[in-house]
């Protein structure tokens, strides 16, 4: 085997494990997305629409972008589903503690510097 081919065979390996196969594992991901959109989800349109799901039909999605007003998108045109958010606990405030030391204000600047004597009123 010639060294030449054995270069060209190494790089279309490379080049397979750096494009080809991260792409393919983005589709069959974007795929899967799309076929577990259910009604009640927010989701993302292409167009960068924020709605919620209302109805999955197929490739028709209906997506409700504000009260009342419903548009029909198909469903590769969803870009993305968004998580719902996890509302952490707050936590609760520390009480202001009267024995606690207030913060130390910041020196006022000198009007003059060290050397040279106060001006007096003349």
């Amino acid at each position: 085997m010639s060294p030449t081919l054995l270069i060209l065979i190494l790089a279309m390996g490379a080049i397979w494990l750096l494009f080809i196969r991260p792409q393919k594992r983005r589709q069959q991901q974007q795929r899967e997305m799309l076929n577990q959109i259910e009604p009640g989800a927010e989701v993302l349109t292409a167009a960068g629409i924020y709605g919620t799901v209302i109805e999955a039909d197929g490739d028709e999605i209906k997506v409700e972008i504000a009260d009342g007003v419903v548009v029909k998108v198909a469903r590769r045109a969803i870009g993305a589903v968004i998580p719902p958010e996890v509302e952490e606990p707050e936590a609760p405030e520390p009480e202001e503690d009267e024995a606690a030391e207030p913060e130390p204000e910041p020196a006022a600047a000198e009007a003059t510097d060290g050397d040279a004597a106060p001006e007096s009123p003349s």
